[in-house]
């Protein structure tokens, strides 16, 4: 029995190895690793110790002749490569390269082999795009709303695309939520990314220990019983213990606490985005534990070890919270992937994709209390309550068994996505022509529309149309609508050398 892993010196990727190691009944894990991988020196001690079971090819998943070597003789493949925030807003092409190039041939190389080896994909939460109070549970099945300029979530999403439309007999999907690793604190702290995340996201954390249990848990799980029925050929939420569905601004304020500070001392409500980020409480997060029981650590869980780990951060405690905020947060206003830099170079496009614009942005202003915090809303025990909470019409019955979905429930589908089904239904991964609401005609399998999939045009260019689309598509308006105004009508888009752009203003 031989394992192949992708992303193998990223944060799940580690802590899937780790605990796949434990599995005596494996012989050999072949590990691809990047050409000059600068994570190599982080797991560098855990090969040592195990290189007798460790194999090693190294490459680019974009050479499709390293994608082989890798592949061949292989009995699972789980793929955690990925190019992720910050580095996917600072290195596009290689976001793509590995996202969409990389998964393109993977799936090329494995539908081409004999036999062929079990896939595991890793997508996503980035795939749902912005969401509010107003709908902040959703399942596999919601409108895959990329949000405009994360070139992450649009190859992720063209990547996973790949990935259910293939020929591969054994494949199945797992959207990672938000996740929570050793190393985040520091990652953070280098990069405007942090100012992205919005303060009243819904944000659903597992731990890369428990994303990496779940790796070694299927093939542990699939190794012994016929999982067919049960978990290959489907798409999953990686959900988390009910207790780590907290917003943003409390994950800040569970970091913060850490070195005696807050959040409210630290940020001002002006220094991070209202909307364009990406983050989804899991309404069907426990189906995946309940094949595979991997749900143990919660968020306080995590910020112990962190403490425990970092010991040194207590002395925070003894800086004035202002200093703190001026060394170490306000400082990253002059990197050009935070809220502040492009307000100060007028970068009108993702000031309007983030903020709804310029105006807006100001309208926030520093002061916590004309800022309207989730946390402090008296409602929000009710919110977080996930018996009342009020999901979309997704077309059909969410509950219904997948054997029993039928070609009423597609062609509802389709409809409420302001389209039309042209083709006859036959089973759920016989693909079928529709039409969107544009007139255009394409093949897809009625699984992937299942999954939130549909054709718009962020599948074939860099663009981000939604506005235009939601006032058609009753599906993407349900979402889009919570965050975007109905008189919008903005179409974001990517130039060819990666600038920002936007039509209509």
């Amino acid at each position: 029995m031989i394992v192949g892993l992708t992303g193998v010196t990223g944060n799940m990727g580690t802590e899937a190895l780790i605990h796949l190691l434990e599995n005596k009944d494996i012989d050999k894990f072949r590990l691809f690793i990047l050409n000059n991988d600068k994570n190599y020196k982080r797991v560098k001690k855990l090969f040592k110790k195990n290189k007798d079971r460790l194999e090693f090819v190294y490459g680019n998943l974009k050479n499709i002749d390293d994608v082989k070597k890798f592949a061949t003789g292989l009995d699972y493949i789980v793929n955690m490569a990925a190019v992720i925030p910050p580095k996917s807003d600072k290195f596009k092409q290689a976001a793509i390269d590995c996202n969409e190039t990389g998964v393109k041939n993977l799936v090329s190389v494995i539908e081409n082999l004999n036999p062929q080896p079990k896939l595991i994909h890793t997508s996503t939460v980035a795939l749902y795009g912005n969401r509010t109070e107003a709908h902040p549970y959703g399942i596999v099945g919601d409108p895959l709303l990329v949000s405009p300029f994360d070139l992450y979530s649009l190859t992720k999403l063209r990547g996973e695309l790949m990935v259910l439309e293939s020929n591969i007999k054994y494949f199945a999907v797992i959207r990672q939520s938000a996740m929570l690793h050793k190393y985040m604190l520091m990652d953070n702290i280098s990069d405007g990314l942090m100012f992205h995340t919005c303060f009243n996201s819904p944000l659903e954390w597992t731990t890369a220990s428990d994303s990496g249990l779940l790796i070694a848990n299927i093939i542990k799980k699939d190794m012994k019983e016929d999982l067919s029925n049960k978990f290959w050929r489907r798409c999953f939420n990686i959900g988390a213990l009910p207790e780590n569905r907290i917003t943003g601004f409390d994950t800040l304020e569970d970091g913060f606490k850490l070195m005696g500070g807050s959040t409210k001392k630290m940020f001002k409500p002006d220094f991070n985005a209202t909307r364009n980020f990406h983050g989804m409480w899991f309404y069907d997060g426990k189906k995946l534990d309940d094949l595979f029981d991997y749900q143990k650590e919660s968020v306080s869980d995590y910020w112990k070890m962190i403490g425990k780990k970092n010991w040194y951060y207590k002395f925070g405690k003894i800086v004035p919270q202002s200093l703190i905020s001026k060394l170490v947060i306000q400082r990253l206003f002059k990197d050009d992937n935070s809220i502040k830099y492009w307000y100060n170079h007028k970068d009108y496009a993702r000031m309007y994709a983030t903020f709804g614009g310029i105006n807006e942005y100001e309208k926030i202003g520093k002061d916590w209390n004309n800022f309207k915090l989730l946390k402090e809303d008296s409602n929000y025990s009710n919110i977080r309550d996930i018996n009342k909470t009020k999901l979309i019409d997704y077309g059909y019955n969410i509950n219904k068994d997948l054997s029993l979905i039928d070609e009423a429930d597609i062609k509802n589908i389709a409809k409420l996505h302001g389209g039309e089904m042209l083709g006859s239904f036959v089973d759920l991964y016989t693909p079928i022509k529709f039409k969107n609401s544009d007139d255009e005609e394409f093949l897809m399998r009625p699984y992937s529309v299942i999954c939130g999939h549909w054709l718009n045009i962020t599948y074939k260019e860099y663009k981000w149309d939604f506005d235009r689309l939601s006032k058609k598509d009753k599906i993407y308006a349900s979402i889009w609508y919570d965050s975007h105004l109905k008189n919008e009508d903005k179409v974001y888009s990517f130039d060819e050398n990666f600038n920002a752009c936007m039509e209509g203003l």
